[in-house]
């Protein structure tokens, strides 16, 4: 999995979960001897992380209630897009690593939306897709030294829509689209449109010429230098 191969070196265990919700990463890189704490700003996704065994705090991406150099590694999945400011949220996770630690954001940069098939079945989505994802060299820049791990979805252990993507017939289903913020929103702006989309969707898929390809994404992998280095 890229997340853990970007998260790889990390000078010790523990784990800030930027945006981690429900604790679902978090609860599996335990596992792997991880010693996370799941940050949210939601109290409700967080009861669900401490239902886990989780250690959760409340707290804004944006502003985070940790001295500097307190975590040797941190990542932020999936949740990007939802923050008002995303630069300042990664200088937080930034200033929150100690040296050689491990910064793990997975996204979708606009690179792996371009081609998406649900832009074309849901063409209004495009504008705000567009806007809330930012080309790769602009993540690049913010993180400099970082590389990009590809992610292809092949299962449904994430439940978001890029995993959902590879799996269209699904997405009929009420609720499997309403665990997306992606189809969220068009039922909320759009509704006219996603139904028109969904029938279409249907169609396609009753004749054998429904989308296939699966959904992709990033996770950019950065490690914060040395003092001097």
């Amino acid at each position: 999995m890229p997340l853990r191969a970007a998260l790889a070196g990390a000078p010790g265990a523990t784990l800030a979960d930027i945006g981690g919700g429900t604790g679902n990463y978090a609860l599996a890189l335990a596992a792997e001897g991880w010693n996370p704490l799941v940050i949210d700003r939601s109290p409700e996704m967080l009861a669900h992380a401490h239902d886990k065994g989780l250690q959760t705090v409340m707290a804004n991406a944006r502003s985070l209630p940790f001295a500097d150099q307190s975590f040797d590694a941190a990542m932020l999945v999936s949740m990007l897009h939802h923050v008002e400011e995303p630069a300042q949220a990664l200088a937080e996770a930034r200033r929150i690593l100690r040296p050689g630690g491990r910064l793990a954001v997975m996204m979708f940069t606009r690179e792996d939306i371009a081609d998406a098939w649900c832009l074309d079945y849901f063409p209004r989505s495009r504008a705000w897709m567009y806007a809330a994802h930012p080309p790769l060299a602009e993540m690049l820049a913010q993180l400099p030294g970082a590389e990009r791990l590809e992610v292809i979805f092949t299962d449904l252990a994430d439940g978001s829509l890029a995993a959902l993507l590879g799996h269209p017939r699904l997405l009929l289903e009420a609720g499997r689209r309403e665990q997306t913020s992606y189809f969220e929103r068009m039922q909320r702006d759009h509704p006219e449109e996603l139904e028109r989309g969904l029938a279409r969707l249907a169609a396609d898929l009753d004749a054998g010429r429904g989308p296939t390809q699966p959904g992709r994404a990033s996770v950019i992998a950065w490690g914060k230098p040395a003092p001097g280095g």
